[in-house]
């Protein structure tokens, strides 16, 4: 639900209890406010547990009690994953809870008492102040599907970075034991290339084995796609090879590691796309984003695993401003400052569309259209960075169109609705 600022301020009335609370790794302190900012009791402080959630719990009750009050919110930062267990508390107690800007908890903390310090016992106050100003939002906590996608996307991207750092391990290798070795291979990710490596990684052990002996393994494991050409390249570059002669047996022991790591890596992922695939197919609209020419299935599944469920939202703007890419101006008087993208969101989510926007551009006519209009317009062409953040802009209205809407991809609607400037006189 998406309140305006009014009708947050009045969801606190007098018979409110506001209660702020600071989250911490394992203990927790929270302190309760009418809505004029009166404190009601003092300081409480419990550990993050089911007997101390307990406590927690009545606690507010008793001082709803005590002070006459019909309605609770409780109010708190979203402190990395520390939140999740109280939140699911609140939730199943029927507890409303709403979450407070970080940022707003950090620049308004000196209201109170002119004075920068930071602590348990006065972040409450603060986190309380903000709500009853209505500075807060209500958290979106998806379920089903999108709960399954929102879980389970971190594990792909956690081992795409793995992949990543362990390309970076095998270059630093090959630059140390064997830098003639990319020579013969582009790229040493092919199957070949690592049954190769498995039973031959430095100079001495390729001229070891010889033409015939490389050909061999190749064709022990029937790779038909190499033979006696590539494996003559190999012993070429073994011989003219500069790199290092020493420490062979630890080389060759971290190779065999590096490439048992790389498999693991490769069957992890390919486990972890396959159930991302299965759960897309829970989702019908998923196959018309995916049959936009330019966007895969990594795309749609990031996108709603940061996004949810899009038919909460009343306008693309909001996911615009959920991703950070909402437009904010630096102007005073006379002086027009420069128009840049909030970066205030969800920062894998305006990564994930970034991201896409660059292979759309190359593989999608339409999107690379609007692209070159952006760029080459006589009144106010952009950069071509800006011209990439407009285009994840206009694919984000899209995906709401097309999600909303239940319509497919219309690739002539979508260059007529590009707002073109009329040419100069």
């Amino acid at each position: 639900m998406h309140y305006t600022q009014n009708q947050k301020i009045e969801q606190v009335t007098e018979a409110t209890l506001v209660v702020g609370v600071d989250i911490g790794s394992r203990k927790q302190y929270a302190r309760a406010f009418d809505w004029r900012g009166v404190e009601l009791g003092h300081v409480f402080s419990f550990m993050d547990c089911r007997d101390g959630y307990e406590l927690f719990l009545k606690w507010i009750q008793n001082l709803q009690t005590v002070n006459a009050k019909g309605q609770v919110m409780v109010g708190m930062e979203p402190t990395g994953h520390y939140w999740f267990g109280l939140r699911d508390f609140l939730q199943h107690a029927g507890i409303p809870l709403v979450l407070v800007n970080p940022l707003h908890v950090k620049q308004s903390k000196e209201l109170d008492d002119n004075s920068q310090t930071k602590n348990d016992q006065k972040d409450p106050k603060v986190i309380a102040r903000l709500v009853m100003e209505g500075r807060y939002s209500v958290p979106y906590i998806p379920h089903g599907v999108y709960a399954e996608l929102r879980g389970i996307w971190p594990l792909r991207q956690r081992l795409v970075e793995r992949q990543i750092a362990l390309k970076n391990r095998f270059a630093r290798w090959f630059r140390i034991y064997f830098p003639e070795y990319l020579e013969a291979y582009g790229s040493f990710e092919g199957k070949s290339s690592m049954a190769l490596l498995a039973h031959a990684c430095l100079p001495e052990d390729l001229l070891s084995l010889g033409q015939d002996g490389i050909v061999h393994i190749w064709r022990a494991m029937k790779l038909r796609a190499v033979g006696e050409r590539r494996a003559q390249t190999l012993l070429d570059c073994a011989k003219r090879s500069i790199g290092q002669k020493d420490g062979a047996v630890a080389a060759r022991m971290e190779m065999k590691m590096l490439l048992q790591e790389w498999k693991l890596c490769e069957e992890e992922l390919e486990e972890v796309m396959l159930q991302i695939e299965s759960l897309l197919q829970e989702i019908p609209e998923s196959a018309k984003l995916m049959a936009i020419k330019g966007i895969g299935l990594a795309t749609v599944a990031g996108f709603f695993a940061e996004v949810g469920d899009v038919r909460r939202f009343r306008s693309p703007k909001q996911i615009l401003k959920l991703a950070g890419l909402s437009l904010r101006e630096n102007s005073s008087g006379k002086h027009k400052g420069r128009t840049t993208i909030s970066k205030r969101g969800r920062a894998r989510l305006r990564m994930l569309i970034f991201n896409a926007v660059i292979p759309l551009l190359s593989r999608n006519e339409e999107f690379r259209k609007i692209h070159q209009y952006y760029t080459t317009r006589k009144v106010n062409p952009l950069k071509k960075k800006q011209s990439v953040i407009a285009v994840g802009s206009k694919l984000i209205r899209v995906f709401f169109a097309i999600l909303t809407k239940g319509c497919r991809y219309d690739a002539t609607k979508m260059l007529d609705d590009i707002h073109r400037q009329p040419p100069a006189a």
